[in-house]
């Protein structure tokens, strides 16, 4: 792992390499030292306990940039990633909307909560497996088959540029995924954090015992609207397609769903989302890609599209303030919100079950893609625990099935919000979400398990 001091070593070697040869240097350091254990079939499989380290390097050359990477940190590399960036620049074409490196006050460092735990980073294959024991412990208590991955370990990033801006930042991380299989049925739990105390294998195990015990013979019913109840998990990987369209360049470019909606009424008046990196719940470093503190942006209150998050580029063309959301320049993503935060309610998900006269209970959703842009509408699948709900009781599960939904038109029908939670899934990164119960939740088509 590369310690601070050891990253603006790095980082002081690159800019002074690069004074009189360019206009300005941006160096970003990485390193991960994250391990992971897999198991199957009820039996360890493979344990891989990588450490990585990087440096990208960014130059600017006469109205020029260029940005090269290489895995490989000692000072000659350095040197060379360096120079090969410079000759990299010099062959293309100027960039019109290229900025200045920021300034050290431009980035105000923001206190940030401490993401690093000492015994996260240091456990071990023997400490894993033992968690995974439990996992498999309750599977062959229960008859069934456990498949998943449990990792931990820890990962620093920081950046620095020529014009005297530094920042750091490290974290830990532990995630535990569990699949339990029966003969025709499956149940799934996960949950990552940045403290492995915060995970309880043995009661995620019980949980997606209980799903594949729960969903065994399932019936099949007809595709139409439904009253759905969406656990954390599958509220994550439903709606994350819609958060680019929170983005200024998405608005610059017109690619947006919400293009001249903002300050506008866009969705149900119980909706409310930010983008907060020092909410408790969430993860990840202070700082975005050129280094600029993140700030918490209400982007959605009460229904109303408050506000959007900026790099400094679609900043300056929109003549605003960047947020602190800009992702490695050049880019032309421009931005990405990465700490999404949905405010919830004090509902539980036995209470939006007990006043569910019929519907559908999702665990989980997957293979999401979009298929329209202008009205948000995506298309995926329920998976690994679907249930029929009926008189306010879950009665069984039922075969899976295909859905198309729009993304706005389910912020307008959410019926239900739980309390928010730190939700892991397969098709986003980790945000802090609530459960919801949605009215009028499009399927389109049944499958054959």
């Amino acid at each position: 792992m590369i310690s601070e001091k050891q990253a603006r070593k790095i980082i002081d070697l690159a800019i002074s390499h690069g004074r009189g040869k360019c206009d300005g240097v941006e160096v970003t350091v990485s390193a991960s030292d994250v391990a992971t254990s897999r198991f199957a079939n009820n039996g360890m499989t493979q344990n891989q306990a990588p450490t990585a380290a990087g440096v990208s390097v960014r130059v600017m050359v006469d109205g020029r940039q260029a940005r090269l990477s290489s895995d490989q940190t000692g000072a000659a590399a350095v040197r060379k990633l360096v120079d090969n960036a410079v000759t990299a620049a010099k062959l293309l074409d100027k960039d019109a909307n290229m900025l200045p490196l920021p300034k050290p006050h431009q980035a105000a460092p923001v206190r940030a909560p401490s993401r690093y735990h000492a015994k996260t980073a240091r456990m071990t294959a023997a400490d894993r497996a033992s968690a995974i024991a439990s996992i498999i412990a309750v599977a062959k208590s229960r008859g069934l088959s456990a498949a998943g991955v449990y990792t931990s370990g820890a990962w620093a990033h920081a950046i620095g540029n020529s014009e005297g801006l530094f920042a750091y930042h490290r974290e830990t991380e532990a995630e535990c995924s569990i699949t339990m299989s029966a003969a025709d049925s499956t149940g799934w739990a996960k949950e990552n954090s940045p403290n492995a105390r915060d995970i309880d294998p043995e009661a995620m195990a019980e949980r997606a015992a209980e799903k594949a015990l729960g969903s065994a013979n399932p019936v099949e019913v007809e595709a139409g609207r439904y009253t759905v109840i969406l656990e954390p998990s599958a509220v994550l990987d439903l709606i994350f397609a819609l958060w680019y369209d929170f983005t200024g360049t998405s608005h610059e470019d017109k690619l947006s769903c919400l293009v001249d909606r903002v300050g506008k009424q866009v969705f149900g008046a119980n909706v409310s989302i930010f983008d907060d990196a020092r909410h408790r719940l969430q993860a990840g470093s202070p700082f975005d890609g050129e280094g600029l503190s993140r700030r918490t942006i209400t982007l959605v209150e009460n229904g109303v599209v408050k506000s959007l998050i900026y790099g400094r580029r679609s900043a300056k063309a929109l003549c605003v303030e960047p947020t602190g959301h800009g992702v490695s320049e050049p880019s032309p993503m421009g931005e990405y919100p990465v700490n999404i935060v949905v405010a919830g309610d004090s509902a539980s998900l036995a209470d939006m079950i007990a006043s569910t006269e019929r519907g559908l209970l999702l665990t989980r959703v997957w293979y999401i893609r979009e298929v329209d842009p202008t009205t948000k509408i995506v298309t995926g699948m329920t998976r690994d625990g679907t249930f029929l709900v009926e008189n306010g009781q879950v009665k069984q599960g039922v075969r899976n099935l295909r859905f198309n939904v729009s993304l706005i038109e389910l912020f307008n029908n959410v019926l239900a919000l739980g309390q928010p939670v730190r939700a892991a899934g397969e098709e986003s990164f980790p945000a802090v979400v609530p459960a919801m119960k949605v009215a009028d939740f499009n399927f389109t088509s049944t499958t054959r398990f």
